[in-house]
């Protein structure tokens, strides 16, 4: 049986992007050897999941990313930049992929080279480090798409992907390597010719059909039961009443507006608010005044599993971060997504394209959008049949299992 690294960075969301820890738990289960390598934050985590884990000192993913600069008081092109420059520098700070990579083939000297290299879609230090082990690479979480023309790019955009081809050259020089895991073209990207594998279907990437390269494969997703009993907290809410969750994943914590807002808004269309603030520690001042916001019977949590709440739940309110977009969809619940940053913004629109809910603008938020959503999409039951729909059509692909079988037979060659 083949031998397979998962190399993904040291953030809890990362071990996801729709089912990438489940199908390291699928090819376990095939009788697969099955290593996941990262730093070791994230080791308890897959360690939980059953899948062994080795540590790294770097990923090459910069976080926490440095403090951002008010952007209030500079111009407004000189914050876009700014923006842009910050994303870059999350996944390819030059001199920290570079030591990454350097740490990955000096762990497969000693370890071993594993047969196939799975990475999270946003790891430069994999595609710099398969390539150099001489190993196939596959990305799992997201699509392969054509490079956008030079003409459609804004002038910020054609600043940074000069940038980032640069640094990609640089790389490679380092390594004695051609950059074969790296798109050609403008906007450089983590990209295998092998195999891309994606948690969704090919209608939820509708509006992009014509950018998909032939390398991506749709395996959508299913629910899964539960191994162990549900928390008190949520079997001392009545069977009956339905539940909203709220949540702004990991990252986004501090915005304690949405988190009020939103429970408001599901309680007044007569639904248990869940509002889950992530892991990230919040000041007891702050806890309190969230509190103080917040509808008398909203249950203020800093994680769920969503395997025991996404069945109870009616509505979810969030972020539309990959993990928890997906999971609504597998879920058939119809969301509302108010998106912050990166591909956030990318899986909003899906959502309101799909007709499986609705993209809001913190701007919408701020004018009573929240409660109008609720409404609508509580009371619309062509939206909830989409969602139903869109859920079965998600089973049909086979998810993580099928995910599993792809990988196994890149690994046989």
């Amino acid at each position: 049986m083949a031998h397979f690294w998962f190399i993904s960075a040291p953030l809890h969301g990362h071990l996801d992007w729709g089912g990438f820890l489940r199908t390291a738990q699928a090819l376990i289960r095939r009788g697969h050897r099955v290593t996941w390598v990262s730093e070791k934050q994230i080791a308890p985590a897959v360690a939980e999941a059953g899948v062994p884990f080795l540590p790294v000192d770097k990923t090459g993913w910069l976080w926490p990313p440095p403090p951002a600069p008010d952007l209030s008081t500079i111009p407004p092109q000189q914050a876009v930049m700014l923006r842009y420059q910050r994303a870059l520098d999350t996944w390819l700070s030059e001199d920290l992929v570079g030591d990454a990579a350097a740490g990955l083939i000096e762990l497969a000297s000693t370890q071993g080279k594993p047969d196939v290299i799975v990475t999270d879609p946003f790891l430069s230090a994999s595609a710099l480090a398969a390539e150099a082990l001489d190993v196939p690479m596959v990305v799992c979480g997201w699509p392969a798409q054509k490079e956008l023309n030079d003409e459609f790019l804004f002038p910020v955009q054609k600043s940074l992907a000069s940038a980032s081809t640069d640094r990609i050259d640089r790389l490679c020089q380092r390594f004695g390597l051609k950059g074969v895991n790296f798109a050609k073209g403008p906007t450089p990207s983590v990209q295998s010719p092998l195999l891309h594998i994606t948690y969704f279907n090919d209608f939820w990437y509708q509006a992009d059909s014509g950018t998909m390269l032939p390398q991506t494969v749709f395996v959508g997703g299913t629910p899964v039961a539960p191994t162990i009993p549900p928390p008190a907290w949520l079997t001392d809410i009545p069977a009956e009443q339905p539940l909203a969750l709220i949540t702004l994943g990991s990252v986004f914590t501090g915005d304690l507006g949405f988190f009020a807002w939103s429970a408001q808004a599901a309680a007044r269309v007569g639904l248990v608010p869940v509002v889950v603030i992530g892991r990230n520690p919040l000041e007891p001042e702050k806890k309190a005044e969230l509190k103080a916001a917040l509808p008398g019977n909203t249950r203020l949590l800093n994680w769920v599993s969503f395997d025991h709440v996404l069945p109870r739940t009616r509505l979810i309110i969030h972020h539309a971060g990959m993990g928890t977009t997906h999971a609504a969809v597998v879920h058939g619940i119809v969301q509302m997504a108010v998106p912050h940053a990166a591909d956030q913004r990318g899986n909003a629109r899906r959502i309101a394209q799909a007709k499986v809910g609705l993209n809001l603008t913190a701007h919408d938020v701020r004018h009573g959008a929240l409660l109008e959503g609720a409404k609508a999409l509580t009371t619309d039951a062509k939206i909830q049949q989409n969602a139903r729909q869109l859920a079965a059509d998600f089973a049909a692909l086979g998810g993580p299992d099928r995910a599993a079988e792809h990988l196994a037979a890149i690994a046989e060659g």
